[in-house]
């Protein structure tokens, strides 16, 4: 098996066309039809369902994709980890993160790795907790900064960031403004709520409290930026429980305490894989976070 064909095959699968692979990888049609067909007889099984529109994944070709995205994931470190030893830092930094995470202002830290390391190319995502511990471990990103999801496995490892408790916030006319500076979830009981996708590290966090509270909530709005949620609310449309450094964001809101919940429930980590397959560009990025390299905005002027 040759990694050639590893690398044609996924991007197949990722642009599920052969034309936009072929242009992308820079190869002519003909040659990735005949790499993934050599693939294909070497394992026995066809990798791909062929319509005149698109390609889709077969399921040994969906079985095949994780391993194969893992596989040319330590290619790339082992690369890079060669180039490192002599002295260059170089290669890609794939980086995903939640918007507005906790813990680290992202623009910044990256400003501050690229001064310290030009060759490397930064490539940056945006998506919910869950789908970025799946990219990580999967070797799709190198890292991501992201709320905590679940304990750490063989291929997932977590750094700690912060953690910080839920704060409710609604429009100043909202009965609940006037209700004093703390409220327990009993207290919301009926109210329509904006809140993130569930796949966000906020909304898990407050499905999580509300469900160990015994009290349901109506989601009616459901939004995937920050300023959507807080334009909503500031409408008075809805109230939204959000980690604490949110309500810096829209001064005009009443924030109010969550109280009976967890106190550091909001809890923000950069996710890794194992410790030998973490690329050299990630360490580097750690580093720089750890050692004081950029720190986090001070409380209350947290970046939009």
């Amino acid at each position: 098996m040759e990694l050639r064909h590893l690398q044609h095959f996924v991007a197949v699968a990722e642009d599920q066309h052969f034309t936009r692979a072929a242009e992308r990888l820079l190869v002519s049609q003909s040659g990735l039809s005949a790499s993934i067909r050599a693939l294909e007889r070497e394992l026995r099984a066809p990798l791909f369902v062929r319509t005149t529109r698109r390609v889709t994944l077969t399921e040994a070709g969906r079985a095949l994709l994780g391993e194969a995205e893992r596989i040319l994931a330590q290619v790339r470190a082992a690369h890079e980890a060669v180039a490192a030893v002599q002295g260059v830092l170089r290669g890609t930094l794939a980086l995903g993160t939640e918007q507005c995470i906790a813990g680290v202002h992202v623009a910044g830290l990256l400003a501050a790795f690229r001064r310290r390391h030009p060759d490397v190319e930064i490539r940056l995502r945006q998506a919910g907790s869950g789908a970025l511990a799946e990219e990580v471990a999967a070797g799709r990103l190198d890292l991501a900064f992201a709320y905590r999801t679940q304990d750490d496995t063989d291929q997932l490892r977590s750094v700690a960031l912060t953690g910080e408790p839920m704060t409710v916030l609604c429009h100043p006319s909202h009965r609940l403004a006037t209700a004093g500076p703390a409220v327990v979830p009993a207290d919301l009981d009926g109210e329509v709520f904006v809140d993130f996708h569930p796949d966000w590290g906020p909304r898990r966090t407050t499905d999580s409290a509300f469900a160990a509270a015994g009290v349901r909530r109506t989601v009616a709005l459901e939004v995937n930026d920050v300023h959507s949620l807080l334009d909503l609310v500031d409408e008075n449309l809805g109230i939204a429980v959000v980690p604490r450094h949110f309500r810096h964001k829209r001064p005009s809101l009443t924030a109010l305490a969550l109280k009976d919940t967890d106190e550091e429930a909001y809890e923000t980590v950069a996710l890794l894989p194992p410790e030998t397959a973490t690329s050299p560009a990630a360490r580097a990025l750690v580093t720089l976070l750890e050692t004081g390299g950029l720190a986090p905005p001070a409380e209350g002027v947290h970046p939009s």
